[in-house]
């Protein structure tokens, strides 16, 4: 590699702060466009026992209607001013945002304002929602992959986290309208709340935003959010079901996302199964055996936390060898770490790929909250590459082994595998 660091991708970034409520703005007026990201911690972790999928299907009901307007003004308000809107529960928080051009702004606040301060969710519309979540749950589970990541994740974290965070045809159908009517008051609270903000809006009118629409938010702290449980799944799980294919679904446990050596196991990681082609699982599996067509895995931040998961599927005789492949990949990994071609291949590409996930107000907005939530300082972007350069192949090999565990490696897998 070469001894010139290349310098870090450089995105100004405005701390801005309105009535309690602090946002990372990245102001850019090329193009007339303005995101907004904003996330809460609780989403499916503050779901009732049995009542799993509550956050996610009242989040898909924010903007069927609110305040004066029914779902069918909503939507063509919506339509009307061109502006893109996104609710979401995921395991361990509540998220949100818009996008729209500048002239809408204000319009775009104001429904974004209603939807969070106001939604109607009438009867007809939360059937016609519940009708709709329930068929995706249903549908997600017809295949080895849905099956296996359902079983897999209910064994390596028991509880709130372990549950499916859309929840199961059966919870969905069973949510009474006051519980789903409760959810905003129960998710949205300032303590916690992160914003982030990317595009053609100013700080001034970026602290009229968040005034308008988190201003009237309770400032006491929301529910706790569950703390995740060690992670419990060992050796093979096995869900039967008629395919041709087998499907599985492997991981351990990972480090907390601030943990030191995050980064360097991302490299790790981007050479043990998150590089396409050239990473030493899709060269074992596929390209040296052609035992599937793809197989990667990765970090899964949970509350702090991180899971490692990855997934691989293959015909129904072929699951037994392309898991002792994996075991086998996963071990020589641990044992010795990137190679020095290895290293210099993943932090080449890490440092140069990492502008193009910055081609869109969107995808700005929500990569800012992304490093909020993991509590990044402001220039750690501009830094990455001095960091990543650091890290020496001795380094990333301590890490290898400190990180990946192949005796605690899990793996569930659903179809009808031999061998396994």
């Amino acid at each position: 590699m070469s001894d010139t660091i290349p310098s870090g991708f450089t995105l100004p970034v405005q701390v801005v702060e309105a009535g309690g409520v602090t946002a990372w703005l990245a102001e850019d007026h090329a193009v007339p466009v303005v995101s907004l990201s904003f996330s809460v911690p609780g989403g499916a972790s503050l779901d009732p026992e049995g009542r799993e999928g509550a956050a996610a299907l009242a989040a898909a009901l924010l903007t069927e209607g609110a305040g004066d307007l029914t779902a069918n003004a909503f939507q063509e308000a919506v339509r009307d001013a061109a502006i893109s809107f996104s609710f979401s529960s995921d395991r361990d928080e509540f998220s949100g945002g818009f996008r729209c051009l500048t002239e809408a702004l204000p319009e775009a606040v104001r429904l974004a304002r209603l939807a969070l301060s106001a939604p109607r969710m009438d009867p007809t519309d939360m059937e016609r929602v519940r009708a709709r979540a329930i068929a995706g749950a249903r549908q997600a589970l017809e295949n080895p992959r849905g099956q296996a990541g359902r079983a897999f994740w209910a064994t390596a974290l028991p509880g709130p986290f372990g549950r499916p965070p859309g929840g199961t045809a059966e919870s969905l159908a069973s949510l009474p309208g006051e519980l789903l009517k409760g959810v905003p008051g129960r998710q949205f609270h300032r303590a916690g709340l992160l914003v982030a903000a990317s595009g053609a809006i100013t700080a001034e009118q970026l602290r009229e935003t968040l005034a308008t629409l988190f201003g009237d938010w309770p400032a006491g702290d929301p529910a706790a959010v569950p703390v995740p449980p060690a992670f419990a799944a060992r050796g093979v799980q096995v869900v039967r079901m008629e395919s041709p294919q087998s499907s599985a679904v492997f991981g351990q446990p990972g480090l907390a996302v601030d943990d030191p050596d995050w980064e360097a196991a991302g490299v790790v990681m981007r050479v043990l199964a998150g590089g396409g082609f050239s990473s030493r699982l899709m060269n074992a599996v596929r390209v040296e055996r052609g035992l599937a067509y793809g197989i990667g895995a990765g970090a899964e931040p949970v509350a702090g936390r991180s899971v490692i998961i990855g997934s691989v599927a293959t015909e129904n005789a072929r699951m037994g060898e392309t898991l002792s492949v994996l075991r086998a990949e996963w071990a020589r990994m641990a044992a010795s770490g990137p190679t020095d071609a290895e290293r210099e291949e993943a932090i080449a590409y890490l440092t140069g790929s990492q502008p193009l996930s910055f081609t869109s107000t969107r995808q700005v907005a929500g990569i800012l909250l992304a490093l909020r939530r993991n509590k990044r300082p402001l220039d750690w972007l501009a830094n990455r590459p001095a960091r990543l350069a650091a890290l020496s192949r001795e380094k990333l090999a301590e890490v290898a082994a400190r990180v990946l565990r192949p005796d605690e490696l899990a793996v569930t897998v659903a179809g009808k595998p031999e061998g396994v």
